[in-house]
């Protein structure tokens, strides 16, 4: 899941530099195509409403599918030794189903975001802000959010997929996906300002995407994910503020 979405992204992204378009008789565009014409200000089409969701939802599989790589290989682990004890559980593959599910719905919510920022002439055509006040806003925002308890209350059941596993665990199919909507709503809760930096350092932009990616991993996998996440935090309030003075 990971690898096809991370080739989608690249095709976009290479996209958006050359400028160039797949056939129209396809039924879809390459992304600098699109976002020429979507960022203009003038209502979009549902063509352009389906295809930034899709920029969104592929996007975020990219990004988050692979920080819940500690909770899923848990969760198979359980299975595992339940099929070998011959009481077998739901798969793995509905755990996952149900974490996509809740980044996917938080995809269309960014849709729904940047609709309203184009629409305000507050986006560039690589889907960058123009406003240094929006900007220096979005960094102070994320920052200052890092240093919450809410932060710290998803960031930790992100960090124990055991515990939260042992704690969550209902039976069956439903059962198993819920438990993946719930993972996935503690992550959202830990990382849903962050993907707000797309807006400052570009939404299609490769290093942005990657960068984030691997900021979350290392929040919820290495031993200072929660001191490096906090003197992030106020690496971003500097930065922020820094840009508001600067615009």
């Amino acid at each position: 899941m990971t690898l096809l979405a991370w080739i989608y992204l690249v095709i976009m992204a290479l996209g958006m530099e050359d400028g160039t378009a797949m056939d129209a008789g396809n039924g879809m565009q390459m992304a600098g195509a699109v976002v020429a014409e979507v960022t203009t200000i003038k209502p979009w089409s549902s063509i352009d409403w389906t295809l930034m969701f899709m920029m969104w939802a592929v996007m975020m599989v990219g990004m988050m599918v692979p920080t819940a790589a500690p909770a899923t290989l848990v969760y198979a682990a359980v299975a595992r030794k339940a099929e070998r004890q011959g009481t077998p559980v739901a798969p793995a593959a509905l755990f996952v189903l149900g974490y996509v599910v809740m980044w996917t719905l938080f995809s269309a919510l960014a849709t729904v975001l940047q609709w309203g920022l184009d629409q305000a002439a507050l986006l560039s055509p690589m889907m960058v802000t123009t406003s240094p006040a929006l900007g220096g806003a979005i960094l102070v925002a994320a920052g200052l959010y890092q240093l919450t308890p809410y932060k710290d209350a998803c960031l930790q059941n992100c960090r124990s997929p055991v515990h939260f596993i042992s704690e969550h665990w209902r039976p069956g199919g439903w059962g198993a996906f819920r438990l993946g909507l719930l993972n996935g709503a503690y992550c959202l809760g830990c990382c849903w300002i962050l993907m707000g930096l797309l807006f400052f350092g570009g939404v299609m932009s490769l290093l942005w995407i990657a960068g984030i990616t691997f900021f979350v991993l290392a929040e919820k996998v290495t031993l200072y994910g929660v001191a490096g996440g906090r003197v992030a935090g106020m690496g971003l309030v500097a930065l922020g503020m820094l840009t508001l003075a600067v615009g």
